[in-house]
């Protein structure tokens, strides 16, 4: 049983702990916010994505990737993927460069991996005031980001160059979603 004082010492450190949160809560954490609104820019609500172009003669690539950049978009940000050019900014995407290069072969020169590289140029560009919200250096044009992704395959396991395309594609779709993000 806690004596007399120790009860109004125990009540007095509840009380200055409630009014520290109280004051934290009514503070409003110095500026700071959570979640994954933060990490895009907040007057940007809505994006198109016309459908990318390709320099491949590969089939179907082009709609693949606008589909995955699409769904990336929807699943990862705060921004809604409209049909309408005239939404708040312009994602627009190229393939430039779709290659199969050998890994591993066996003893007869049969190839026993092979990997799957892909290239991008993607351009978003905010439709109201024409400035370019994101830039990468590299050496292209200054308001064109290259994005670039590989993808390997066996196929003795029952792999293909689809399986591998489509991986590509995936990981090509998550890197472009990622440029979107504001620089810390």
């Amino acid at each position: 049983m806690l004596s007399r004082s120790a009860r109004h010492q125990t009540r007095i450190t509840q009380a200055i702990f409630l009014g520290t949160l109280a004051c934290l809560g009514l503070g409003g954490c110095a500026g700071y916010h959570v979640g994954n609104a933060t990490l895009y820019q907040a007057d940007i609500q809505t994006v198109y994505v016309p459908m990318f172009e390709s320099a491949s003669f590969r089939r179907n690539l082009a709609e693949w990737l606008t589909e995955a950049v699409v769904k990336e978009i929807e699943l990862k940000t705060p921004f809604k993927v409209v049909s309408t050019p005239d939404a708040d900014s312009i994602l627009t995407g190229r393939i430039t460069t779709v290659n199969k290069h050998v890994l591993v072969e066996n003893s007869y020169g049969d190839p026993r991996q092979i990997e799957v590289d892909l290239r991008v140029e993607v351009r978003w560009v905010d439709r109201r005031s024409n400035a370019i919200l994101r830039q990468q250096s590299v050496p292209l044009a200054p308001d064109m980001a290259q994005v670039t992704s590989t993808a390997p395959f066996t196929p003795e396991v029952g792999q293909s160059v689809a399986t591998a395309q489509q991986q590509a594609i995936r990981r090509t779709a998550e890197q472009i979603v990622a440029l979107m993000e504001v620089p810390w």
